[in-house]
This record gives structure tokens, C-alpha cells and sequence, in this order.
């Protein structure tokens, strides 16, 4: 099998909110988009967004690993996202490398921070 592109859907009840969203937040560039559908390169990866959600709480999958998640959730939160737990660490004196959130459509997202 030939792969030629590996992309992830989403799916948003409000297309050009989740566009503006991902693009504010994390740089993406738009590739493709009619009313039916946004494509996005984020950090060399393509993300799909469909219309047609039903403004529901999604589990996506989808990770963005940010330098700082503190600093990263501050502007989740900016870009009209949800933070659904606060950022956390997994021992003690170490700075969080976690927090879950949520796109303005229900999607939700994790900020990660890279472990050393």
C-alpha cells in the first residue's frame, strides 16, 4: 500500500470557529477549505475539520507539545478554548507536562510538554 498523506478529522458544528481556533492558536495554515471543509498543516501534519458536528464533547486523540504548558493553556483559554483540568505534573517539583482541553467545538485536546 502506497500512503500518500496521513490526515486527522475532527468534526465542528461551527467550521470558521474551529478555523480561526487552530489557526490563532497554533499557526495553522490553511491548505483547503470550502463550506463543508477546512484542511490545515500543523507542524507538518494535516488536520481536517468537517462540518456537520453536533456541538458535543469529542475525544480526539490529537496532542500539541508546547514548550510550556502553563503558558500554553493561558492561551487555549485566550483563544476561546477550554481548559477541562488544570495542567499537572507526575512528580513532584517537575513543571506540568499535561493539561486537557477542549477546542470551542467540544473537541477535546491535550497540551503536552516534552520530558527529559
Amino acid at each position: 500500500m502506497t500512503i500518500e498523506r496521513l490526515k486527522y478529522i475532527i468534526w465542528a458544528k461551527d467550521l470558521a470557529r474551529a478555523v480561526t481556533f487552530y489557526t490563532t492558536l497554533f499557526g495553522a495554515k490553511v491548505t483547503r477549505q470550502n463550506e463543508n471543509l477546512a484542511e490545515l498543516e500543523i507542524a507538518g501534519s494535516t488536520l481536517g475539520i468537517h462540518s456537520g458536528g453536533e456541538d458535543e464533547t469529542t475525544w480526539t486523540g490529537l496532542a500539541f507539545q508546547v514548550p510550556d504548558v502553563l503558558i500554553g493553556a493561558a492561551e487555549l483559554v485566550a483563544a476561546g478554548g477550554i481548559l477541562r483540568h488544570e495542567p499537572m505534573a507526575d512528580q513532584p517539583g517537575e513543571p506540568p507536562h499535561l493539561a486537557l482541553c477542549a477546542d470551542p467545538e467540544g473537541n477535546q485536546i491535550m497540551l503536552t510538554r516534552k520530558r527529559h
